[in-house]
């Protein structure tokens, strides 16, 4: 951790054009910056090897919670009410299907069925503060396992030595967004 200031990649453009047309709240946006941010580095580690829509990756990062403009005491408390109100809502903006889907399947990466792309979104959700989720950790790690052709636990291994240091780095994430208001 250094003394510099957190600064996130910028969102996607169009993903940066429909949060200030809907008047997103300053933290959630600041929280699509960073969930954004992890996400696109989990792609330079590995989104190539996945063959992954990169792009859709990046604009599920940068989106996954926009139903929270809907239910903004999701901001700041539990919920998951966002999830499909934030698809429909996209959808409701002419954002083609593959890309709202995020919105919906960010919280649900158990549903069978799921993409890569959609993992990768879940996965950057939970890592960027610090919290490392088991079981869907173990989903992208099988299918970087099967993308290489190599043991699950070499995959495993390779995407830990990824997630730790991103984790590690959470409370200057949550710092960052503790800064913004709800």
């Amino acid at each position: 951790m250094t003394g510099r200031p957190f600064e996130p990649v910028a969102l996607p453009a169009e993903a940066a054009a429909l949060h200030a047309e809907l008047g997103a709240p300053p933290r959630l946006l600041a929280h699509h910056r960073l969930v954004h941010d992890v996400a696109v580095r989990l792609l330079a580690a590995v989104g190539a090897e996945l063959g992954v829509d990169a792009d859709g990756v990046r604009y599920g990062a940068a989106t996954h919670d926009i139903g929270k403009v809907r239910y903004p005491q999701e901001l700041s408390g539990p919920g998951s009410r966002h999830e499909e109100a934030g698809r429909a809502l996209l959808l409701e903006r002419g954002v083609p299907p593959e890309l709202a889907r995020y919105a919906g399947s960010h919280g649900s990466w158990q549903r069978p069925g799921l993409g890569t792309e959609e993992l990768l979104v879940s996965l950057a959700d939970k890592v960027w503060k610090g919290r490392r989720q088991p079981d869907l950790e173990d989903l992208v790690a099988g299918r970087l396992a099967a993308a290489r052709r190599q043991p699950l636990w070499e995959a495993f291994l390779h995407l830990d030595d990824l997630l730790a240091p991103i984790a590690e780095d959470a409370p200057r994430r949550l710092a960052h967004q503790a800064a913004f208001p709800l």
